[in-house]
């Protein structure tokens, strides 16, 4: 199996700065764009685990770039291009301080709140006698907070106005674009037999204009039900079949962790660090329809530094 990459240390032409996220590393190229390598390293509940899962990086990459690509025409985004499996290379916009997340079922976060009596998401209320996983008559939208470290926070509509976090305006096209982009994800998934779930997105501005950033219909930043048997299962009260990160988090309740505070991460096995690897590679071949081609090298560091080095060059 190829070496899982948890961490990058490069040093590039007209580099300013380095940023290291939960799995991403972004490289700013003097102020002009960003370099955005995307690691093996996965977290949940807002913590980095301790060992990278082989070829996500990849997975998440190329799903992202694949998905940018096919909804430029609803905004424009970030990418300029990808020239490693692991690396997208971008304009550096200034992000919106918060994440635009769409949900068109009653799943995750949302559920376990309303489980628990809560019958408002960010300021959208919710009937009673919901069930897990019930499909909403539309999409809503219930964004968050950005946190670089600790967890992200939901908030309405109204108080992200309130606090000028985004002008009005922005927010309406922000909010355009991700009922939009949803709908399109929704239209590619179902081709290829899946249901798109929830989603986050990330938006930025450069010079004036709103750019789609960051990673898009990934499993890390979205969840997918298999469409087969999704109507049989909820009617028989079952779990539903899912491409996403949840199978992750659920492995980490069940071995006693949630990311409060006091709580010890469970050893991860390495039969487990397998599942993991195979469950991403898995969803790649779900939605994009395509075989998933692992890019395998002795050296992964050294290849993904070559092919930046040799882009960089291409721009002078």
């Amino acid at each position: 199996m190829n070496q899982a990459i948890t961490k990058t240390e490069f040093s590039f032409p007209n580099q300013k700065s380095v940023y290291y996220g939960k799995v991403r590393d972004v490289y700013n190229i003097n102020d002009d764009f960003l370099i955005m390598i995307v690691t093996d390293r996965i977290s949940a509940f807002d913590v980095i685990l301790p060992k990278g899962i082989p070829y996500k990086g990849q997975v998440l990459n190329q799903i992202a770039a694949r998905f940018l690509d096919e909804t430029a025409d609803i905004v424009r985004n970030w990418k300029i291009s990808s020239p490693d499996p692991m690396v997208t290379v971008g304009y550096k916009c200034e992000p919106f301080p918060v994440e635009m997340i769409v949900r068109g079922y009653l799943t995750g976060s949302s559920w376990r709140l309303y489980k628990n009596g809560g019958r408002d998401i960010c300021g959208v209320p919710l009937p009673e006698g919901l069930v897990e996983h019930q499909r909403f008559p539309e999409p809503i939208l219930t964004p968050t907070t950005k946190a670089d470290v600790g967890h992200d926070e939901n908030i309405s509509k109204e108080e992200i106005i309130r606090q000028g976090l985004v002008s009005g305006e922005d927010y309406a096209l922000l909010e355009k674009y991700s009922l939009e982009l949803f709908k399109r994800g929704t239209e590619i998934a179902a081709k290829h037999g899946l249901i798109l779930v929830d989603t986050k997105y990330e938006f930025g501005k450069k010079d004036g204009q709103i750019y789609l950033i960051d990673e898009i219909h990934t499993p890390d930043s979205s969840r997918y039900f298999y469409k087969e048997g999704y109507e049989e299962r909820q009617a028989k009260g079952e779990s539903q079949k899912q491409l996403s990160k949840e199978f992750v988090r659920e492995w980490l309740m069940q071995n006693g962790f949630q990311g409060d505070k006091g709580q010890e991460m469970p050893e991860m096995p390495q039969q487990f660090v397998q599942d993991v690897s195979e469950r991403y590679i898995e969803l790649y071949e779900k939605i994009t329809g395509e075989k998933f081609v692992k890019v395998s090298d002795e050296n992964v560091l050294r290849r993904i530094e070559d092919n930046i080095n040799n882009f960089l060059k291409e721009q002078v």
